[in-house]
């Protein structure tokens, strides 16, 4: 298991991070208003199943270099402490535009609504790229991999259930508030600052 030191980082992070208006949670918004939570939560299941699935290719794939090439790990911290404080850089930069998403083209079918949310979390490079960046140097190789995962995982799941139900069920109000003045960009601008000050942490840990 993570210490409580790690996990005092990561978890306001990834909630910063994941509460950000982005395509899942603007798709959660969408359905949520016009399909109602109860149909949402099967786009909620696929793209949580996708999340994990990424998450886990991200771990055990940097996990592997990490126990055989010690050397390139130190890179790779380098490299993705980088690539967070340029993720960071990116959100201050941003305008705060929420992501559009026609509700008319929405199949309801439960299948379907399954694979879109699925789709969502699995083809998105970003999600990729910010997993690869930011998980794997939470995992301590001198501990087993596999509790440690766990944990992580545990956090991003509930994490990720909590920001689409809140976006689901907010409703009319939330998009309100989001598109009021410049709250999307403070919301940006906070996650942005966490990502670049554990971008310099992970980079010289």
């Amino acid at each position: 298991m993570p210490d409580y030191a790690v996990l005092a980082v990561f978890i306001p992070t990834f909630f910063f991070v994941s509460i950000t208006p982005g395509m899942c949670m603007t798709l959660a918004m969408t359905l949520g208003m016009s399909v109602g939570v109860r149909k949402t939560l099967w786009m909620m299941l696929g793209e949580l199943v996708g999340v994990a699935l990424v998450a886990i290719a991200a771990v055990l794939g940097v996990a592997s270099i990490m126990l055989n090439y010690p050397q390139v790990f130190d890179l790779l911290k380098w490299v993705g402490g980088g690539y967070l404080v340029y993720i960071g850089i990116n959100m201050w930069r941003a305008k705060g535009k929420m992501a559009v998403i026609d509700s008319a083209q929405v199949n309801t079918r439960r299948a379907s609504l399954i694979s879109q949310g699925f789709i969502t979390a699995i083809a998105n490079p970003k999600g990729w790229a910010f997993m690869i960046s930011l998980l794997p140097p939470f995992i301590n190789v001198d501990s087993p991999v596999g509790p440690q995962l766990g944990v992580l995982l545990g956090i991003i799941m509930i994490t990720e259930s909590v920001s689409m139900l809140a976006y689901a069920s907010g409703g009319k109000s939330l998009r309100l508030f989001l598109s009021r003045g410049d709250n999307i960009r403070w919301m940006n601008r906070i996650a942005g600052s966490l990502m670049m000050l554990v971008g310099v942490w992970l980079a010289l840990d």
